[in-house]
Order: C-alpha cells, then structure tokens, then sequence
C-alpha cells in the first residue's frame, strides 16, 4: 500500500483530551478519532489492527470448537424481563422504544439472547456439548468514559457461551475457553495476570479476569508475594487471626457528648484514639430494604461482598432521608446498637473490644461498645483487603496492583438456563436445565493494552500478529529513480507474497518519514538510500535501536522469515 493512497492523519502536538498512553499514540497515530464522549471512530490503520485481535480470536475459538453467529444489538425488554435483569443494569443501559412504544435496550452484553437460541434450537442431549460465539458491538452508558477505547460506552466485544449438560461438562468447556484466551493474549504479546473475581451482575458460581499490569488501570487485582494467589481487590478474601496481645476485660457501655463530630477522623481528634479502635456502621438499601455493614474505623467497604452475601440484586448507599427515619439522628451518628434491622459485622469485630460506635442521637457517640450490646447481627467477610492484610492462601504478604481487564470468563451453571426455561431431554427422556458458561474479551481494551505495553518516546511498538502492516519500505529519495525503483520492487514482490507493507511514497524530508514509521510502530523497517547502486538496503527492527545494512536479497529472506 502507498502512503500517499492511505489515510493516516498523524498529528505532532500530544492531544489535551488523552490520558493515556495508548489514547495519545492512538490519536497521533492517526489510529482512531473521538465523536463523542466514549464513541471512537475506527480509522483504516487502527481498524486494521483490530481485526488482527480478531483473526487471532477466531482462530483460536475455532481451534476448541466454538462456532461463531452473530446476534442482533437491539433486544427486547421482554427478554430481559425474564431473566430478572431488565432493571439490574440501572442507568448504564440504554434503553429506547420503536414507534409502536414497545421498549429495547442496545444490548450491554447477551445472554438472555444466546440462551434463547439454545433453547429453541437444541432439544436433545446429542446436541451438547456446544459453545456459541459472536465478535460484535455492545453498548454501556458509562458514567465517567475514560482512557480512549478502554473505557467507553460503544465498543467491540467477542462473547462465548457454552451450553453443557452438567457440571463436569462446564468445567471442560470452562477449561477450554481459558486456554483459548492464554493462546490469544499470548499470540497479541500481552503479559497477563489471572485472578479469582467476582461474577457480579452475571451470575455464577465462579469467574476469572484476565489482566493487564498498568498503572491507569482501573481494577486492582491482589497478588501474593510468595505463592500463586491472585485475586480481584474487591474478590480477594480476609484471614483475620485473633490479637492475642488484646486486653479482653469488657467495659461498661458509655455515653458521651461529641458535638460537631461526625467523621471518624474528627472522632480520632476528640477521644484522641486510633480508628481501628472504631466500628464504621454504613446503612445500605439490599433491595429496597436497609441494612447496616459495621467495619473498623479504618476498613473500607466491599459492596461486592456484601452484595454476594446478602443474596440482594441491588445494593445501594441510602439516602440521608433514609438514614435518619432509621437512626432517628442526623447522618453521622449510626450505631447497630439497639437496632432491629439487618446489621451485617465483618468478621474482624469478633476480636473488637471496648470500641466506640455512634449512638443514633445527633452529637453522641458510644464508647466501650462490646458485641453483648447488639441484639440482631451476623458475621461475613465484607471489608476490602489491604497490603496490611496477608495472603488467605500462604499467610504471606500481598501486594495490590492497578490493572486493566481485557478478558473475563464466568460459570454461569443454570442461572439463565432455569429462568429462560433452557432445556434439553436426557436419555431417560427427562428435562434438565443446560449448564452454562459466559467468556467475553474486550477488543478495543486488548488493543489499548497492547499499546499501553509496547511503546516508547518515540511511539508505538507492535507485535508483529496484530501490527496492521508488518514492513515499512522508506525510499529517502522518490526523486532519485535508482532508489524509488528499488523500493517499488521490493513493496510489489513481498505484497505478492502475501505480506502488508507501506511504502512510503511521499515527497517529504527522509526526518519526517523516519517520525512518522517510529510513531506508527510497524515492525521492521527497510530504508531504500544511497546504497541502493550498490544492492544494499538499511534494515531495521522497531524494538531495536541499531540498523544494519544488507543486500536487498537478504532483506526479503530476513522479512519472510520474521513475519512467517
């Protein structure tokens, strides 16, 4: 391809809108354009590369069996009503009516979709095992779209569902889809972490994400130093041991006036105490219904294991109207002391004594409050873990990382199968419910990340299997017929050969072409010059700082052989 024939509309300035590395070299590039706020276009270069990521899921999809179809992006609210998530999504969903004010949603993800073709289309046990792609667009109202392509509200998604007729059956296909996805981020020369997460509004009875290390990622993922834990921050479970130093003499309950104080910090300065030696009571909606979740002072909240335990499809910070109907105090001052609504403990306040709590009375708190003073509680893990904390595996020490998820693979079981009536008749001639697993890889995210993992100041760096071409042929002179000659054939002899190559054609300073093949990052370079009466061209890797010179013979053997 001719450079002057394609369009790539590099820019020199570093965008204001970009945060990320891979967002800046994506718009320098001229790899993609913004539209709207979370919307990208496509531009030919970074298409290309996209549909590399994709060659290479296919063909490892394929490689387990998975046959790919493509479903519709509209869905109906009648689907989603009957798996019970038409209004699980909230506001991310987008929703719309049709002219006859029948209402859709433009699909965030589809397994009431897929479910529903199985169920109509498989009856007999002979049709199982089976797993069912797609490669197709999906929509998310994000909140806060961020970072270019990795996190935005229209963007590429390959999801896979696999239906089985038992358990054991689903751990294969479960398996098999997470090897597939090690061949695919290992063939787009990603490094990846695996970690244990939650399955969240999918369902499930287990899930796990695959991760990129980064720094602008927005999920963190705790690793274990010694051994092979790993896990989502909001997955990762605690290990709390009993603090035998602790004295276990039990205190009167006190109350005392703490006027203006509402925070814990502000608590720390009146009683002149550490936060651990509080319990933080946050009161929740669990399905419309409130509840309080006590931890230290000094804890963080897990909505996702909170959620988990409590069994509730929506969970929810209450309002401050809602917070003082309860506590009959102003917001500030919640205690489960004395209260008959659900009150959740994290496990550490088994081994909490003499803590202070609110009072439900504005500008009191209670101090040398004990587990005897609350009349309605149960225990759970619900506090996010902490590098303070240790490995629940080894007991070692953990380290917390920033990552982004590329992939994430679920055991859905019978969740959708029961609720869509998704069956199929045994060999007794019985009807079970299908066994299902959900696996899904972000395209866009994947691309970004790779980006995001190979670059320098000088510009992008791909990996020769998703790189959009593989060879860049720089003539330092199309003036001179010698040198743009040479460089016409070798750009015609390896397209004969199957091999994407630019040849850059333009009329420009041998500098700015040089910039420009850096920014764009195509693997190897081949700078047609001087040397070209003499059969010798100047050949180049982009992850390698040297050149060398060779014969134009053996730079065609040297490209077949790195890109084959």
């Amino acid at each position: 391809m001719y450079y002057s024939k394609m369009l790539i509309p590099t820019i020199r300035e570093t965008p204001q809108e970009a945060e990320a590395i891979s967002h800046k070299l994506m718009l320098k590039a001229g790899l993609i354009r913004r539209l709207a706020s979370g919307i990208y276009i496509f531009l030919p270069l970074g298409y290309k590369a996209l549909r590399n990521i994709e060659k290479i899921i296919r063909e490892e999809m394929e490689n387990k069996g998975a046959l790919e179809l493509f479903m519709p992006a509209l869905i109906p609210k009648e689907l989603l009503e009957e798996s019970g998530r038409w209004d699980v999504f909230g506001p991310e969903m987008f929703r719309l009516k049709n002219r006859e004010d029948r209402d859709f949603c433009l699909g965030p993800t589809h397994e009431e979709s897929f479910t529903v073709t199985a169920r109509n289309e498989i009856k007999s046990v002979k049709n199982l095992p089976l797993t069912l792609y797609q490669i197709q667009t999906k929509f998310r109202d994000e909140l806060r779209p961020r970072f270019g392509i990795i996190r935005c509200r229209e963007f590429m998604m390959k999801d896979a569902y696999s239906f089985d007729r038992d358990e054991s059956g689903l751990d294969k296909s479960y398996n098999d889809m997470h090897d597939a996805y090690c061949d695919i981020f290992r063939r787009c020369g990603l490094e990846i972490v695996i970690a244990d997460a939650d399955s969240g509004a999918m369902g499930g009875s287990g899930s796990q994400e695959f991760m990129v290390l980064n720094d602008i990622g927005e999920d963190k993922i705790v690793k274990c130093t010694s051994c092979s834990y790993t896990a989502n921050l909001e997955k990762a479970e605690i290990i709390v041991k009993d603090d035998l130093s602790c004295d276990n003499t039990l205190l009167d309950k006190e109350l005392i006036h703490t006027p203006n104080v509402r925070t814990i910090d502000e608590l720390c300065a009146f009683l002149g105490c550490s936060s651990s030696n509080f319990a933080k009571t946050l009161i929740l909606t669990a399905d419309s219904e409130p509840v309080m979740a006590v931890i230290k002072g000094n804890g963080e909240l897990s909505l996702k294991k909170l959620a988990s335990l409590l069994g509730c499809k929506e969970l929810e910070m209450a309002d401050d109207l809602t917070i003082r109907e309860l506590t009959k105090a102003e917001v500030g001052f919640a205690s489960p002391v004395g209260m008959s609504c659900k009150v959740i403990l994290d496990n550490e306040l088994k081994h909490m004594v003499n803590f202070v709590t609110g009072a439900n009375r504005t500008d009191y708190h209670y101090k040398n409050v004990n587990l005897r003073d609350f009349s309605n509680y149960s225990f759970g893990d619900i506090r996010v873990i902490s590098e303070s904390d240790v490995c629940p595996k080894c007991g070692k020490s953990i380290k917390i990382s920033n990552t982004v998820e590329v992939g994430h693979i679920f055991k859905l079981g019978d969740k959708y199968s029961k609720a869509l009536e998704c069956m199929y008749t045994d060999e007794s001639g019985i009807r079970k419910p299908m066994i299902m697993g959900c696996y899904g890889i972000g395209l866009g995210r994947t691309l970004a990340a790779v980006i995001e993992q190979y670059n320098d100041e000088k510009g992008i760096i791909w990996p020769m299997e998703v790189a959009p071409y593989k060879v860049y042929i720089l003539p330092t002179l199309v003036n001179d017929s010698l040198i743009y000659d040479m460089a016409v054939k070798m750009h015609n002899e390896l397209v004969k050969k199957g091999i994407d190559v630019i040849l850059d054609d333009r009329d420009e300073r041998p500098g700015v072409k040089f910039n420009d093949a850096d920014l764009l990052g195509i693997p190897l370079r081949v700078t047609v010059g001087r040397n070209a009466k003499d059969g010798l061209v100047e050949f180049k890797k982009r992850d390698e700082k040297e050149a060398s010179v060779i014969t134009y013979e053996e730079a065609l053997e040297k490209i077949m052989s790195l890109v084959r």
